[in-house]
């Protein structure tokens, strides 16, 4: 009986620290509003693998375009500066993640912006991209610290900072057709380096494989 007790002690223990973990998709209280809609997406995979919401028009075939409007990633709302994001950091994640959307964007289609000229009959496509969300927060319970003292012992080192911390980089995107109609939208979270504890500032180079796995799954989506 004692053995059945202290079994359930531990289950309920591991259900109540596991219910914590990090998601590794945009919470709906993570919306930022840029998207038009947002009960349409899905959870699905990407093309690499990675959770994500997505929604996509039963009518877009990326073959059926040629040019794409693409302006510049915008910041979502507006940033500000905090004691482990600088504005710095803000505005190198915007230019490395524009540039490497623009870069990914151009194997396929003709690039131009907003205040071009459209080319005759082109074939138009229109996107919408922001980063709407930079941010960290407490690495899950591993198995092996799920039992009652070092479980206990992990809950201390998470009010106390000392716990290692994910870093997270929100995205969104919309794509629309010369008509204004929606194509495809997208709201995703990826993960960035681990950081040492809740102290540790956030740099821009801490996402540099994110944007590549963002980019990834672009040109997959693209093809």
């Amino acid at each position: 009986m004692a053995c059945s007790t202290n079994l359930s002690m531990v289950i309920a223990l591991s259900c109540l620290l596991l219910s914590g973990c990090v998601s590794r998709t945009t919470d709906k209280g993570q919306y930022s509003g840029y998207l038009d809609r947002y009960d349409v997406l899905k959870s699905t995979l990407s093309p690499s693998g990675a959770p994500t919401l997505r929604w996509v028009s039963p009518a877009f075939r990326s073959k059926n375009y040629d040019t794409v409007i693409f302006d510049p990633l915008i910041l979502y709302p507006a940033p500000k500066a905090t004691d482990r994001v600088d504005m710095q950091t803000f505005e190198r994640l915007r230019r490395t993640a524009d540039t490497r959307v623009y870069e990914v964007l151009s194997k396929r289609y003709r690039v131009i912006g907003s205040q071009d000229p459209i080319p005759f009959a082109s074939r138009l496509l229109v996107l919408h991209t922001a980063i709407t969300g930079v941010s960290a927060s407490n690495e899950e319970m591993r198995w092996y610290e799920v039992i009652p003292v070092a479980a206990a012992i992990g809950g201390v080192n998470v009010a106390t900072g000392q716990r290692n911390q994910n870093s997270e980089l929100y995205v969104e995107a919309l794509l629309v057709n010369a008509a204004n109609e929606p194509m495809f939208r997208v709201a995703r979270k990826v993960l960035g380096k681990t950081l040492d504890n809740n102290k540790t500032p956030i740099t821009a180079d801490d996402f540099t494989g994110a944007i590549e796995e963002l980019v990834a799954d672009m040109n997959e989506y693209l093809k």
